[in-house]
């Protein structure tokens, strides 16, 4: 392929793009975005909201498909050949068990103890914003390539739903993947972007202590297991990050610790639960055993019998370079450069990396902070809200993707031919 083809058809990319969103459709998308944030559902309960997807899809002429676990859907757009690999939209669909502390919202979540606080009713909005607008394209004999939606379940359970959607071939026939997550500290109208790693891996940890108790007049004739679990609560995230690369970032925190139930008795019975997370994914893989080891060494020295629950969680999210630039090419077709901003490596978890360990992917963070808001917002917090029109820009930024992809492929093609 010549120089001047290659121009050619980089000039084209960059030329004004097809696919933004009608005011309509936005007005809608928003009354579809508040109708899932004031009925949250949690991971693998997803019903309503699986329900609520799939009728705007099939009023739209598409054929989705609910997942084999009973939550969660697939749907393609336009009809794939078996050649040139599909691009897949991926967007979670599952809600918190925390309670919504927004005060004077009319969309406030009216189920109790749940809430969308992370966002994911704005990530499914914009899929199927996006969805749409590529129906639409496709009938109109705009859309080049087939592009597939995901709606996955129970991002919020370890180790998350994206295992559910591979099982029912998600990924059959797909090329590339991607993924936002909002973002409270980047502003509506902005994304945030990273090459390489952009979540951490993230595993749950439970651990039972036990020996036996007595007086706390003679303690030593027991096990202290308050004293114990203190010392596994201390010492324990302590010698986990000194058998590791300091640069791997492998942490214990801790989110639970229960024993005892009277002031004068040392209990039998011990437990605390929390997280690992880490940066690095070799030092992911060596977590377990490292775990294992330090919490048998404190437990052993204080004289109790440790059983441990280490459940495997996620890996980093490792955004791939070429779907990065994508996503970089898409914004700037839409919003310009300045829309797009560097972001840091965050030690949240997030299941999309299962996704990128079969097909390269990449995430950005989709910016929700309103203009002027300084008070510094984060996610899983009960009062969390999304400047709604991050759902335009999601929902533009993904059509720019499908259509910039298509034609990525097609210089691809001309590249080996």
């Amino acid at each position: 392929m010549s120089r001047e083809s290659e121009a050619d058809l980089s000039g084209e990319a960059e030329a004004a793009l097809p696919g933004t969103l009608p005011e309509a459709l936005r007005a809608e998308l928003v009354a579809f975005r508040r109708d899932l944030h004031m009925h949250p559902e949690l991971g693998n309960q997803e019903f309503r909201t699986t329900a609520a997807i799939k009728a705007r899809l099939e009023k739209a002429g598409l054929r989705p498909r609910v997942l084999d676990s009973g939550t969660g859907l697939i749907c393609d757009i336009g009809d794939w050949d078996g050649g040139r690999p599909r691009l897949a939209m991926r967007a979670d669909i599952d809600a918190l068990p925390i309670p919504d502390t927004k005060v004077d919202c009319e969309y406030r979540s009216t189920v109790p103890d749940r809430a969308h606080a992370c966002g994911h009713d704005v990530h499914t909005t914009v899929v199927l914003g996006a969805g749409l607008v590529l129906a639409d394209l496709h009938c109109k004999g705009q859309l080049p390539r087939p592009v597939r939606l995901i709606f996955q379940p129970a991002e919020e359970v370890l180790p998350g739903g994206a295992g559910d959607v591979i099982r029912s071939g998600g990924l059959e026939g797909v090329g590339r993947i991607i993924a936002v997550h909002c973002d409270p500290r980047v502003d509506a109208g902005r994304i945030g972007l990273r090459h390489g790693p952009i979540t951490s891996a993230c595993d749950r940890l439970e651990i039972a202590l036990d020996g036996p108790g007595g007086h706390t007049a003679r303690p030593h004739l027991t096990t202290d297991l308050v004293t114990a679990a203190a010392r596994v609560v201390t010492d324990v995230p302590a010698l986990v990050a000194r058998r590791v690369d300091a640069r791997s970032g492998l942490s214990v925190t801790w989110g639970r610790v229960e024993s005892g139930h009277a002031p004068n008795v040392i209990p039998q019975h011990a437990e605390l639960s929390g997280t690992v997370r880490c940066l690095d994914i070799n030092a992911w893989r060596q977590a377990p055993d490292l775990v294992h080891e330090a919490i048998a060494e404190v437990a052993t020295l204080h004289r109790a019998k440790s059983e441990i629950n280490y459940v495997r969680g996620v890996p980093p999210v490792v955004n791939d370079p070429v779907v990065t630039e994508l996503i970089h090419d898409a914004m700037v077709a839409r919003r310009g450069a300045t829309a797009v901003e560097d972001t840091e490596q965050s030690l949240g978890g997030e299941d999309f990396s299962w996704y990128l360990e079969h097909v390269p992917g990449a995430m950005a963070r989709l910016g929700v902070r309103r203009a002027g808001d300084l008070t510094v917002r984060d996610l899983h917090q009960g009062d969390f809200d999304a400047d709604e029109h991050a759902i335009t820009v999601g929902v533009e930024l993904f059509t720019a993707a499908a259509l910039l992809d298509a034609r990525m492929q097609v210089l691809d093609t001309a590249a080996t031919s």
